[in-house]
Order: C-alpha cells, then sequence, then structure tokens
C-alpha cells in the first residue's frame, strides 16, 4: 500500500464503510421492502396473479427473479475484463463513480412509474430494477477490489464486517423514516417518494467514499490504451490466469464454494420480499417493519462475527454462519399462514341488519387488490349487486372495477337489496376458483364461509405443503404465531447470520487475493457471484412455475449446503501464502529467506 498517515487510512477506511452505508438503501427500501410489494400490486391490478410472458403464464415473484437474473448476466459477462484493466490502470474510483450513477440514477427513475399508463406501470418497474441493479452488481466489483487496500491481512475481518454494519445501520435509518411515511401518510406520492429518496441516498453518501478513498497505486501502471485495444488486452488476460489457474488451487476451491452458497442467501434476500406478499400474504407495513427489525440485528452482529473469526478463525466462523442459514431455510418451509376462524378474518364478511331485514357487506381492508386480469373482471361485474365494487378512476381505457372505499379511503360497506340470499348463494359458491375468502354472520345464511384454492391458507395441494401444514397444527396455531410472526421470527435469525456471513465470506476472499492483481480476482469473484445470482433465482423461478414457492425455497437450501461441504477443502494458509508470492513476483522482489510458516486448515487468517 502507499504510505499513509494513521489518520488518512482511518478516513479512507470510513469513506469505504459509508458507500455501504449508501447503497444499502437501494437493497433495503427498494429491493427487499418496498419495491417487491409495489411491484406485486402493480402487477396484480395489470394481469391477475399470473400473466403471460413470450406464451408463458407466469407470477409476480417468478417474474422478479428472471429480472435479478438478466441484471446478474449483464455485470457477471464483463466484471472479469473489468477487473483485469483496473488493475493495469488507476480507473478503480472512476468506474465505481459511473455505475454508482447507473445505479442511484435508476432508482431515483423509479419513482416515476406512476406517470405511465396502469397495464405497463409494472413493466417500467422491471426496466428500472434492471437498470439499478447492474449498477450496484457492477459498483460492487470495484467496491470490493478496494478492501484488499484498506488493511492488511489481520485487518480483513474487520474492515469488511464494518463495512457491512454501517451498511445496515444506514439501510435501517432510511428505512425507519420509510416506515413511518408508509403507516403515517396517506397519499398516492408516497412510494414514488421512497424510491427517489432511495436513489438520493445512495449516491449522497457514496460521496464521501469518492472523497475519502483514495485510487490505490498501481505497479508499472500502463498508459491508455482505448476501447478495442483494453478489449483485446482484457481477453489476452484473461486466457492466461484461466491458463494459471492451478497456481491458485485454494483460491479457486473456495470461489466454488462462494459460488453456491452466496447464491443462496443472496437469493433468499432479494426474495422474500416477493415471496411474503404474493405467496403468505402478509402486508406491505409488516414486511417493512420486519426488514427494519433485521438491519438493527444484523449490524451487531456482524461485528460479533468479527470477534468469533477472531477466536475460531475466518474459515469456521463463516462455516457455522453457513449451517444457521440451512437452519433457517427449514424454517421457511414452515411458513403458514393460520386458518381463517373468525368472521372478522375473512376477506369478504356478510352481517345480517336486523332493521334492514336484509345483509350487509363490506370487504376486510387486508383484501387483495382485485387485478385487470379478464377473467376476474368478469367474475367481479358478473356479482356486483352483492359485493361492494366501483368504478376504477385510475383505468381510463375500461369499464374496470375496484373494491368500494369511502373519501378516507377505507372499506365502504354495502347494503343489499331484500331477498338476495339465493344470489349472495352463488356467489358463495364462485369463491373456491379464486384468492379469496368470504364469510356471513347471521341471517338465513349464517355460519356460512367460502375459502378460494389460492388463498394464501389454502395449504395442501403442494408437494412440501405437508411440512407448513404440519408446523401450523403443532407450533403456530397452539402458540397463536400468525405469518407476521413467523416472518419475523425468520427474518431475525436470518439477520443475525446476514453481515457475518457477507463480511466474513468477502474478507477470506480478500486474504487470499494478491493485492497487485485484486481487481481482477475481485472481477472473477463477482463473476462467479453474479453468475450464482443467475442459478438461484432461474431456479427458484423455474420450480415455482413447474410446482410450487416451497420447492422453489428447498432448491434454495441445497445451494447453500453445498457450498458449505466445500468449504472443507478450503486451506486458508496455503491461499495467503500463494497471494503473498505472487505479490512478489509481480513487484520484483525476490523471496523471503525464510520458509513460509506450516499450512493451516483450520481456516485461522
Amino acid at each position: 500500500m502507499t504510505e499513509t498517515t494513521a489518520e488518512e487510512k482511518a478516513r479512507a477506511v470510513r469513506g469505504y464503510c459509508f458507500y455501504d452505508w449508501g447503497k444499502s438503501s437501494f437493497e433495503t427500501s427498494v429491493v427487499t421492502a418496498i419495491l417487491p410489494a409495489w411491484f406485486a400490486y402493480l402487477f396484480l391490478e395489470a394481469n391477475g396473479l399470473t400473466g403471460n410472458i413470450l406464451g408463458i403464464e407466469m407470477t409476480a415473484d417468478a417474474i422478479w427473479s428472471i429480472a435479478i437474473t438478466i441484471a446478474a448476466m449483464s455485470v457477471a459477462i464483463v466484471s472479469p475484463s473489468f477487473g483485469i484493466i483496473a488493475d493495469r490502470r488507476a480507473i478503480k474510483m472512476w468506474w465505481l463513480k459511473i455505475l454508482t450513477w447507473l445505479g442511484a440514477g435508476g432508482t431515483l427513475l423509479l419513482a416515476f412509474a406512476p406517470l405511465l399508463p396502469i397495464s405497463t406501470q409494472w413493466v417500467w418497474l422491471i426496466v428500472m430494477f434492471v437498470f439499478a441493479n447492474i449498477g450496484l452488481n457492477g459498483a460492487g466489483v470495484f467496491y470490493n477490489a478496494l478492501l484488499p487496500h484498506m488493511g492488511e491481512d489481520d485487518e480483513m475481518d474487520a474492515i469488511s464486517n464494518r463495512a457491512f454494519a454501517y451498511g445496515y445501520f444506514g439501510g435501517g435509518i432510511l428505512l425507519l423514516f420509510h416506515l413511518v411515511l408508509v403507516m403515517g401518510v396517506d397519499g398516492d406520492w408516497v412510494i414514488p417518494f421512497c424510491m427517489a429518496s432511495s436513489g438520493v441516498w445512495w449516491f449522497g453518501f457514496a460521496a464521501l467514499t469518492f472523497a475519502w478513498v483514495p485510487e490505490p497505486h498501481i505497479e508499472n501502471e500502463m498508459d491508455s490504451l482505448g476501447f478495442w485495444r483494453s478489449a483485446r488486452l482484457a481477453i489476452t488476460e484473461l486466457k492466461k490466469t484461466v491458463a494459471e489457474v492451478g497456481n491458485f488451487r485454494t483460491l479457486l476451491i473456495y470461489m466454488v464454494a462462494y459460488f453456491f452458497f452466496i447464491d443462496g442467501i443472496n437469493s433468499v434476500t432479494s426474495l422474500a420480499g416477493i415471496y411474503g406478499i404474493t405467496v403468505l400474504g402478509i402486508s406491505v407495513t409488516a414486511l417493512i417493519l420486519t426488514i427494519l427489525i433485521i438491519q438493527f440485528v444484523a449490524a451487531p452482529c456482524a461485528i460479533a462475527f468479527t470477534k468469533l473469526a477472531d477466536v475460531w478463525g475466518t474459515k469456521k466462523a463463516l462455516t457455522a454462519a453457513l449451517v444457521g442459514w440451512c437452519v433457517v431455510i427449514i424454517g421457511a418451509l414452515a411458513f403458514a399462514p393460520l386458518q381463517l376462524d373468525a368472521h372478522e378474518e375473512y376477506g369478504i364478511q356478510y352481517d345480517w341488519d336486523e332493521n334492514a331485514d336484509a345483509y350487509v357487506v363490506v370487504v376486510n381492508s387486508g383484501i387483495s387488490a382485485l387485478s385487470q386480469d379478464d377473467d376476474e373482471q368478469a367474475w367481479i361485474q358478473e356479482w356486483g349487486d352483492v359485493v361492494p365494487t366501483e368504478l376504477n378512476e385510475k383505468i381510463t381505457e375500461s369499464s374496470a372495477v375496484k373494491w368500494a372505499t369511502d373519501d378516507d379511503d377505507e372499506p365502504a360497506p354495502k347494503t343489499l337489496a331484500t331477498g338476495s340470499e339465493d344470489r349472495i348463494t352463488g356467489f358463495a359458491a364462485t369463491i373456491a376458483d379464486t384468492r379469496y375468502s368470504m364469510s356471513i354472520d347471521g341471517g338465513p345464511l349464517g355460519n356460512t364461509t367460502a375459502l378460494g384454492v389460492d388463498h394464501p391458507t389454502s395449504l395442501g395441494d403442494g408437494s412440501l405443503d405437508f411440512i407448513a401444514v404440519t408446523v401450523r397444527d403443532l407450533v403456530w396455531e397452539p402458540f397463536g404465531m400468525s405469518v407476521f410472526y413467523q416472518f419475523l421470527l425468520l427474518g431475525v435469525m436470518a439477520g443475525a447470520l446476514l453481515g457475518g456471513s457477507q463480511g466474513l465470506a468477502r474478507s477470506l476472499f480478500g486474504q487470499m487475493v494478491p493485492e497487485t492483481r485484486s481487481a481482477e480476482f475481485f472481477g472473477f469473484f463477482g463473476f462467479f457471484g453474479k453468475v450464482a445470482a443467475l442459478m438461484g433465482p432461474l431456479l427458484y423461478a423455474t420450480l415455482t412455475v413447474l410446482y410450487d414457492s416451497r420447492v422453489g425455497i428447498l432448491s434454495i437450501g441445497v445451494l447453500i449446503i453445498i457450498g458449505a461441504v466445500m468449504m472443507r477443502w478450503v486451506d486458508v494458509q496455503d491461499g495467503i501464502d500463494v497471494a503473498n508470492a505472487e505479490d512478489r513476483r509481480n513487484r520484483g522482489e525476490s523471496e523471503p529467506e525464510e520458509a513460509s510458516p506450516q499450512s493451516e486448515d483450520d481456516g485461522s487468517s
């Protein structure tokens, strides 16, 4: 490293950590908390439960997974080439700035979706989400490549985990502000404002990184070559790196292990929000509150894993975190909304009015919005005389309807005509083929209920539903734990593991990477991570389409198990020795007179 004062080094480390503080606004408020729910809502309004994409019927969570896959593939293809050039030119910070502009700008542009027709708003969200993800993941290559320049090997765990802790605190603070807005302020501008403020937050704190973190010194920096000559150089050097992969055997084993376990971890974090909304039926507010709690659990636990790594070694501490993730996945299979017991828990409620000698019907405030799917619209309009609906003024191109609300946007009750019992009975018979539920209290039809096959509480048809049903009968219902508390419990467990597993994974790689080739190797690190990011969501989407969401979750758990098992063959000290030897060769330094210490396979650093 270039000689710096202790004060300059401390400021550079703070600047490095503040990038995590800023970008976490996108990862928490946007990716995990708000955007999945907003996307699911707009998708349901436009399409219903499924939309036809290139002739294939897909759910919202499946489309979300594919969007993540597209963004990851875009970055994975170019990451190694970018890294090679960045090791030969002082451009790490330059590329970090460019890609931050793309990511933060894409996040800001999410706010403009309401300006479009309702049928295309969800498409705009997906496109901008892909752009923002490309910026995030691309910037991550150069950001991670700075880590070996921030300190010595024995400082890696502390710096890496400190950065993740900053990220959780920074993302958590902004998410708290967003939660207050979502819960306490009415208005169509709230969600777009959350998107826009996340983009501004990201770039604002990234500016501290740009100001405080110096461009790392490059040994024997080459002259600028132009685009095409740089591309040819990158391809040539890539071939050389692949040819000499045998010289970095330990690092290769670790990268393959990382490929599997980070795929599983990132899939959990990126899909948790959309899974909670579309499969479990939790509210947006509950989702945001859960994620907020996770942030403030993850931050101190990231620091705690640093202490654990000091005692156990980085490798053992990371492996312990991976075992914990397997437990979380098993717990996720057991998620099960409690069965509807009380009349007030049903989506559509009929109450007998003795004075009017007729039924009054109202929809529960937590009911799913009516979509613009032709079949669902035709169904609800056919029974418009016995359900509270009104013209959807947001849809100008058709006569679509939505659930009726009053001036305060609260559910509006509807008093039915005397003698509507036959129509109510007919409507109840149609509920079985929907995603809704209904209950009748009092009057000639009292104690009648109906539950749709696609309602979140309808379990039993899926190949793994028996797990959720069994745990619901034995644990959730006896203890009265609603799906929100189930989601929160597993969320806290995941939060305790998140910072440690991500921070230690990056730190362990940074210890075994030659400082003189940090961007190149972190480019491959990014390649493996992004290709892995293709595999998990795509696997989840495929198995969800073919089977159901629980089978998709199980596949993610298998990925983490494979990665954890492969960690057995990672000899950390051997990887460090090889990296040091490569740095001496690139700097023209002679070999040390004393032999390297004997390799330790316990993973200590």
